[in-house]
């Protein structure tokens, strides 16, 4: 071996570890994350996982690509009713937006009993949540989704 072949070392070498759960599907595999300084260097099938044992399918194990790749999305993409021309947004630009219109939406549609009541029910607002949410993040979500805003039609993908 040359000297510069044992002056190799893994990318990992040196990195910190985080246990993460694959987004792409409602399985919900094990992944382990790989960060240095504050940047992402691998992706991978975690071997404790007792749902994938380790392994990943091609989606799972593009993760890393898909959150590095030079041509990846990182600005919201707009186009306003009728217009013909996208617009890009800064993030917190888009949740204001999203924020607004969910707000009137609901003071427009909130509904009231006969004596002028609010019944604390929207019916005009969903949310359909991903499958890689834990109980504690449905529960938030339902807390603030039914409670707080009224909506009644709250579903998961993971059931299906």
């Amino acid at each position: 071996m040359s000297e510069a072949t044992r002056a190799l070392t893994s990318r990992t070498t040196g990195a910190e570890v985080s246990r993460s759960v694959c987004p792409y599907c409602a399985v919900g595999c094990g992944q382990l994350v790989f960060h240095r300084d504050g940047r992402l260097v691998s992706i991978e099938g975690d071997p404790a996982s007792p749902i994938s044992d380790g392994h990943l399918c091609p989606k799972g194990a593009a993760s890393f690509e898909l959150l590095t790749h030079d041509a990846r999305a990182t600005r919201v993409k707009y186009r306003a009713p009728f217009a013909t021309e996208w617009q890009d947004l800064d993030p917190e630009r888009a949740l204001d937006m999203v924020a607004d219109r969910v707000w009137q939406t609901r003071e427009r549609d909130l509904e009231w009993d006969r004596d002028g009541h609010p019944l604390r029910q929207c019916r005009t607002i969903a949310h359909l949540g991903g499958a890689t949410l834990d109980n504690e993040e449905n529960y938030l979500i339902k807390k603030l989704f039914a409670g707080g805003l009224g909506l009644v039609s709250i579903s998961n993908q993971a059931r299906i």
